[in-house]
C-alpha cells in the first residue's frame, strides 16, 4: 500500500510538472521586462549610491553616501516624519476599516452594491486624491467656503492650516480616505468566509458584543488585517506623490528628500539621493516580505480562503 502511495505521489507530481513549465513559459515575456527594468534599475542605482558616477568624476566605490545621510539630522527628521505618516494613517485605516466590515458583514443581499462602492475609491489615483484634499481642505477651499456661508466663520484666515501644516494632517486625510476600501474589502471577506457560527456560539454563550469581537472577531481576521496594514504601510512610507503636494518644505518626507537630492543641479549629491531610496526599497521589501509570510501563515491554519 505504501509503494502505491508513494507511486500515485510520483505520478501526480510528474504530471505537474508540465503544467508548471507551461505557467513559466507564459510569465517568462512579463518576468523579463520586470526583472529588465527593476533589476536593472536597482543595479545601476547602487552603483551610484555606492560613489561610481562617471559623469562627475567619482570612479570610486565607497559607504560615505550611506553614513552622509544616516548620519544627518534631516535624514533622521524625515525618517521620523515619514515613520509617523506610514503608522498613523495605516492605524486609522485599519480601525475605520475593521468597523465597517463589522457592520456590513451581515448584509448579505447587498453585498454587490457594497463591494462595488467600496471599489470605486481604489480606482482612483492617489495625485487626483491628493488634488481633491487641497481643493476640500485650503483655507480657501469648499469646506472653508461652507463654514463661511453658513457664519461659523469670517474668513478664511479662521480656517484651520490642515494643508502643508506640521502634523501632516492633508497626507494623513488622503491615505486614510484611500486605503480604508481595500482593508474593508480584505477584512469583509475574512467574515464572509468564516460565516457566523462562532459568533452565535459567542452569543448563546451570554458573551458580550466586546467579548465576541475580542475573542472570536479579532483573531479570525487578525492575519489578513496584518498583511493589509503591512501592505498599506510598505505603501505609503515610499510614495512619493501626496506628501510632495501636501506636505511642508521642512521636514520633508523621505520619498521627497531623495528626489530633492536626486533632482540636485550638483550631480554629488545625486548618491545621496539615491542611496535614501535604497533605504526606502530596503524597508518597503521588508514589509511585503513579513505580509507575504503572514498570509502564508494565515492559509495554513486555513483563516484566508
Amino acid at each position: 500500500m505504501i509503494s502505491d502511495r508513494q507511486q500515485a505521489g510520483s505520478d501526480s507530481r510528474t504530471r505537474a510538472a508540465p503544467g508548471s513549465l507551461i505557467l513559466w513559459v507564459a510569465l517568462a515575456p512579463a518576468l523579463v521586462v520586470v526583472l529588465c527594468l527593476f533589476g536593472g534599475g536597482l543595479i545601476l542605482g547602487g552603483m551610484q549610491s555606492f560613489g561610481y558616477l562617471p559623469a562627475a568624476g567619482m570612479d570610486r566605490y565607497t559607504l560615505s553616501h550611506f553614513s552622509n545621510i544616516l548620519l544627518d539630522p534631516d535624514f533622521i527628521r524625515s525618517l521620523l516624519l515619514t515613520l509617523y505618516i506610514s503608522v498613523v494613517s495605516t492605524a486609522l485605516a485599519a480601525a475605520c476599516s475593521v468597523g465597517i466590515a463589522v457592520l456590513l458583514a451581515n448584509i448579505s443581499k447587498t453585498r454587490r452594491i457594497v463591494d462595488f462602492i467600496f471599489q470605486i475609491p481604489l480606482t482612483v489615483p492617489h495625485l487626483v486624491v491628493a488634488i481633491a484634499v487641497v481643493f476640500m481642505l485650503a483655507p480657501t477651499g469648499l469646506f472653508s467656503r461652507a463654514l463661511q456661508a453658513i457664519g461659523l466663520i469670517s474668513d478664511s484666515a479662521q480656517f484651520p492650516l490642515l494643508i502643508n501644516d506640521s502634523w501632516a494632517i492633508g497626507i494623513i486625510l488622503a491615505y486614510v480616505w484611500k486605503e480604508i476600501p481595500f482593508i474593508t474589502l480584505m477584512v469583509l471577506s475574512v467574515l464572509k468566509n468564516a460565516g457566523t457560527d462562532l459568533v452565535d456560539a459567542g452569543r448563546t454563550l451570554n458573551a458580550g458584543r466586546w467579548q465576541r469581537f475580542r475573542y472570536i472577531i479579532l483573531p479570525t481576521i487578525f492575519p489578513s488585517l496584518g498583511a493589509a496594514c503591512l501592505i498599506v504601510f510598505a505603501f505609503t512610507f515610499g510614495a512619493f506623490e501626496v506628501p510632495y503636494l501636501l506636505g511642508q518644505t521642512y521636514p520633508m518626507t523621505l520619498p521627497v528628500w531623495a528626489y530633492r537630492n536626486y533632482s540636485d543641479i550638483d550631480l554629488l549629491a545625486r548618491p545621496e539621493g539615491i542611496a535614501t531610496g535604497l533605504i526606502i526599497t530596503m524597508v518597503i521589501i521588508g514589509a511585503i516580505v513579513l505580509a507575504q509570510l503572514i498570509t502564508r501563515a494565515a492559509r495554513r491554519r486555513g483563516v484566508i480562503l
